[in-house]
């Protein structure tokens, strides 16, 4: 029977957020985090099994009780120096079948919902190579010239702006990573690189990811919101 199983790396220190702790630790709305990408995943239930990609000196994640989410929540801390690394040293870690569906997600991605995990998940059932939540492009794009000016006007017709989860069979994705290009920062992109085109899954705008501190309130106000709703 095929899996799905979800895998989040959270080996990084997140430096652009300049906290004191990790990114993925930096609390939210009274938890890290982290916690809250976790409760998402562990909350659908055709999700078996929830995979945490730490780093080998994490000194963080046994301050926090995970006990609610037992037999569903697994810590590796085989986490590498790159996020890419993290995923591959997850995936050889996790006993997972070849046509297991993997969805890799972002512990700083912590505003992401059901609905849109669910949309995901119908959206990929039968396809043969899998794919990603994203959001077509709808901002004029400029592209700087070195200088802090514009050298030209981007047209935006045909882009998406790439989200996660990204979900792709344990195989594929396995295979995929192995091959990367130098410098690959997502799995849809090494899946690309071996020759396949993954499929776009519409996103939601408030699945964005946590880089600044001051996007700490912006998710902060969209968990409230959704918490009364």
């Amino acid at each position: 029977m095929t899996q799905y199983l979800a895998l989040v790396p959270a080996a990084g220190s997140g430096s652009r957020m300049g906290g004191a702790v990790p990114k993925q630790y930096s609390m939210l709305a009274g938890k890290p985090m982290i916690r809250h990408a976790i409760e998402s995943l562990c909350n659908l239930p055709e999700i078996q099994r929830v995979f945490v990609v730490l780093s080998g000196d994490d000194a963080y994640w046994r301050q926090y009780d995970w006990s609610e989410f037992a037999g569903r929540l697994v810590p590796l801390h085989c986490g590498g120096e790159t996020r890419a690394m993290s995923v591959m040293n997850g995936l050889k870690a996790i006993d997972a079948g070849g046509e297991d569906w993997v969805m890799v997600h972002d512990a700083a991605r912590p505003c992401i919902d059901l609905e849109s995990l669910k949309r995901l998940m119908d959206g990929l059932a039968h396809d043969a190579v899998g794919g990603l939540l994203a959001l077509p492009v709808a901002d004029t794009l400029k592209r700087e010239n070195g200088a802090g000016r514009i050298a030209a006007t981007v047209s935006r017709e045909g882009l998406w702006q790439a989200q996660t989860p990204q979900m792709f069979r344990y195989r594929l994705l396995l295979d995929a990573l192995s091959h990367a290009p130098a410098g690959q920062t997502d799995e849809a992109g090494a899946v690309e690189a071996l020759g396949f085109s993954p499929k776009l899954v519409l996103g939601d705008p408030r699945n964005f990811k946590v880089t600044y501190p001051r996007d700490i309130e912006f998710a902060e106000m969209i968990l409230a919101d959704r918490n009364r709703s």
